[in-house]
């Protein structure tokens, strides 16, 4: 076994050295425990593919490096009344084909994005209309009040109609049903940095815009993105200097990275909260020992599971002090967050027991349990030691651990018992986290999208809809810890922590780290 990883640790170093012959000084090679799975902007709803395809494509409205809203493909904006918004669009813009830039794309984006197999849809859910005013200026109408649009839109990137339409990429990839087409291994943008070429799984090559419209603040020429699964051959590869940037850092690895000569580990805070969801629609659970009934029905047994987890031993052991447990689905920097809501309910095995008992099962039961192995930081360990928590309680976990390749398409599909999830609330605002993952799942207006559970509770669902267009902050930030509240008490999900941030990144190079954990090209340099 041991030849078998150094066999493959030397290929990769071996591949990665091939290509670094090419390489000039202003190239920074990039290793990642995964893939971006598509160049399709519309079609996953995860970080590291929103980043990666954010160097390539843009949105109307971007973000500074201190998180607070930037123009991007609209010059500006402003409400014209309570439900309308009026853009006015960035002139002279070119896609990487050369095709203008102009409000028919931005038309065609969203409602690309609105449409079926999109991940993005709930970023559209209370939009009523877009109007082209001409060919640099659009109106959003929505539903009700809502003071938040820009910063709900900093994730939906535009695309060209033109383009689209004759590479028959109209609608998007659907994750779920594993439907291919153009978008997901071509890309044309209107980015500061261009795809030249795409091997999924293997390479991407990014190339930099010569046509785009700013300014590309680093001097970085070229990026070649490689995934690296194997957490010691990211390693390796960055200390040898075959690799400039690699993610996530291995939390016992920090101090060997910081005591290397080339290399040095930048940590921060992230906005994502790891959690865990279960199976409260159903009426038996697809994956249980238990037959006729859904335990996860039973808020006993969903506390149970939550006092059997002992989240500090797992900050302690498996993260190595690198997170923060939480008792809420949003962390710090996240407007709604709040200290005095964030306390959990205390590590009780016995607790736990006893409220399996009253619920029915005194000796337990076995249930599946999806994870990752590739996504988060040490998200496989994490479900081994929640399996082996709850072993202490009389729960048999079958975990089953994968690439997110296969793993996402599966749980967005709902096809899960018990399941791991991460999630940064891309607008840094409660109320994403309330109507992406707590809101009652409504397929036709993209409510509760990663509800994947399907928890509902209609008072909690009234309350967001009153978040979403509340204007005066006192009012609205006491709606969400009411929200919150009422989510706790129903034991909705198992928040865990907020996992920290760990890059490795050569000493020759400077860049910007983000609490979003997005890593933008074009503020990358490499030191003379």
């Amino acid at each position: 076994m041991k030849f078998k990883s150094t066999v493959v640790a030397a290929s990769v170093l071996a591949a990665l050295c091939a290509s670094s012959g090419m390489v000039n000084a202003q190239t920074i090679r990039i290793a990642n425990q995964g893939d971006s799975l598509s160049l399709d902007p519309h079609s996953l709803n995860e970080s590291l593919q929103l980043s990666t395809t954010a160097n390539v494509y843009e949105t109307l409205v971007g973000r500074n490096k201190d998180l607070t809203v930037a123009p991007l493909l609209a010059t500006s904006w402003k409400q014209t009344s309570p439900t309308v918004w009026r853009f006015e669009l960035r002139k002279n813009v070119q896609f990487h084909d050369g095709t203008p830039f102009t409000a028919d794309d931005v038309l065609f984006s969203f409602t690309r994005a609105a449409g079926d197999g999109s991940d993005l849809k709930s970023n559209t859910t209370d939009i009523k209309e877009l109007r082209k005013i001409n060919d640099y200026a659009i109106e959003i109408e929505t539903k009700g009040p809502f003071p938040i649009l820009p910063d709900v839109i900093t994730t939906l990137m535009i695309m060209s109609k033109k383009w689209c339409e004759e590479n028959k990429a109209t609608v998007p990839v659907d994750r779920r049903k594993g439907i291919e087409n153009t978008a997901s291994f071509k890309a044309n943008g209107t980015g500061p940095f261009r795809v030249r070429e795409r091997q999924p799984n293997v390479r991407t090559v990014f190339i930099r815009n010569g046509t785009y419209w700013g300014k590309i603040e680093g001097n970085v020429q070229e990026v070649i993105f490689t995934p690296i699964a194997n957490p010691a051959t990211r390693v390796a590869a960055l200390v040898s200097g075959e690799v400039d940037v690699m993610e996530p850092v291995p939390v016992q690895d920090v101090a060997r990275i910081n005591a290397s000569p080339n290399a040095r580990v930048i940590a921060g805070p992230e906005l994502r909260t790891i959690f865990l969801g279960m199976d409260q629609k159903r009426d038996e659970l697809l994956y249980s020992s238990v037959k006729g009934k859904n335990p996860f029905k039973d808020k006993r047994v969903r506390q149970a599971f939550y006092q059997g987890i002992d989240i500090v031993g797992i900050q302690r052991t498996v993260m190595r002090g690198a997170s923060r447990p939480t008792a809420l689905m949003v962390g710090p920097g996240i407007n709604g967050w709040s200290a005095e809501q964030d306390k959990r309910l205390p590590y009780d095995v016995e607790a736990a027991k006893k409220l399996l008992a009253d619920a029915g099962y005194p000796n337990g039961f076995e249930v599946t349990m999806n994870c990752p192995n590739d996504r988060y930081v040490n998200d496989g360990q994490i479900c081994q030691a929640v399996a082996s928590n709850l072993a202490r309680i009389g729960v048999k976990i079958n975990l089953a651990t994968e690439t997110k390749g296969t793993y996402f398409p599966k749980i967005l599909r709902r096809d899960t018992s018990f399941y791991l999830l991460g999630w940064t609330p891309s607008t840094y605002d409660s109320h994403n986290a309330l109507s992406s993952l707590i809101a009652c799942p409504d397929d036709k207006t993209g409510a509760g999208q990663f509800n994947l559970g399907a928890y509902c509770n209609p008072k909690v669902d009234e309350l967001t809809k009153k978040i979403q267009s509340e204007t005066d902050k006192p009012k609205r930030d006491a709606m969400i810890k009411e929200a919150f509240a009422m989510h706790t008490d129903d034991v909705g999900h198992l928040p865990l922590h907020q996992q920290t941030l760990a890059w490795g990144v050569s000493k020759k190079v400077e860049l910007t780290q983000m609490a979003d954990n997005y890593m933008p090209f074009k503020w990358m340099s490499i030191k003379p």
